[in-house]
């Protein structure tokens, strides 16, 4: 159950990390783990231009990482219960 945990923080910190560590969607993971990079460097480029952007594009990310959180969180608790049930 912590394995759980700490892929929920990744995955909301990092969004594809939590993924790898819990062994689900390696592929997905990567594609997603290197558009974050993309989508923080912009976020943090946009800032220093366009205050009202940024805060736009912060709550997005917010959004979209919290949901990434909770779908491993979700997977995670799913295989747990196929492991207990074989």
């Amino acid at each position: 159950m912590i394995k759980i945990w700490i892929a929920t923080l990744l995955n909301f910190f990092f969004p594809g990390a939590g993924y790898l560590l819990a062994g689900q969607r390696r592929f997905l993971a990567v594609g997603w783990l290197v558009g974050v990079i993309g989508l923080t460097y912009v976020e943090l480029s946009i800032k220093p231009i366009d205050i009202n952007l940024y805060w736009t594009m912060f709550a997005s990310v917010l959004v979209m990482n919290t949901m990434f959180a909770i779908d491993v969180f979700r997977e995670g608790k799913r295989a747990l219960q196929q492991q207990a049930a074989a």
